[in-house]
């Protein structure tokens, strides 16, 4: 199973965002579809601890959820869930993909390490984390830091700052592009930023 990075405590800093485009969720119809593995390398199947272990450019697909890695480690719970546990290689990170409701747009990220839970439907993005949401071709969101949980129900962002952040002095940070106005439309006001409102502590996941 892949190491686990440790989480820090007194230079934490963790903030929720919710995306700007308001309620509406990820690709609901995903969590009907099956999970399908590749990978180019060994493999393993444990049908009695139900476990799978692959390595090799390893991807993942459950509708349009998209998920690379190095080495993927997916135990299944007693009530039929999956938490998979993925770490990517020097020079290539993990990389996760999935489409919103909304036609055209998705969010996608990056990091050291990637953990996914089919009960919670949340991604956390571990170590030098990049997540953003896309509308098109164009950047809406994005966000860096240590740890990145993403939580595709809500869709809320929680960041937390440390040492392995990508940012100067284990610093988050958070972009929200302007939306692009007709230019046949009336000039109006700005609407209001969302509130970034403080979250509970993450603490570390374990696996069923």
């Amino acid at each position: 199973m892949p190491q686990r990075l440790p989480f820090l405590t007194a230079s934490l800093l963790t903030l929720a965002l919710a995306l700007a485009a308001g309620p509406v969720l990820a690709e609901k119809a995903d969590r009907t579809k099956p999970m399908v593995f590749t990978a180019d390398k060994e493999g393993r199947l444990d049908g009695v601890n139900q476990r799978t272990e692959l390595s090799g450019n390893v991807v993942i697909t459950r509708g349009t959820l998209l998920l690379r890695a190095e080495k993927v480690d997916v135990r299944e719970t007693r009530d039929g869930y999956h938490q998979a546990y993925a770490t990517g290689t020097t020079g290539r990170q993990v990389s996760f993909r999935q489409a919103r409701d909304i036609p055209g747009e998705a969010v996608e990220g990056v990091a050291d390490q990637l953990e996914y839970d089919t009960r919670t439907e949340t991604v956390r993005f571990i170590g030098n984390a990049n997540v953003r949401r896309t509308r098109g071709a164009a950047v809406a969101e994005e966000v860096t830091g240590a740890v990145i949980v993403y939580d595709s129900r809500t869709e809320v962002f929680t960041l937390e700052g440390g040492s392995a952040s990508p940012n100067p002095n284990g610093r988050t940070r958070i972009v929200i592009m302007p939306r692009a106005e007709s230019a046949d439309a009336p000039a109006s006001a700005p609407a209001p930023a969302l509130p970034l409102q403080p979250s509970t502590t993450l603490s570390p996941r374990k696996p069923s």
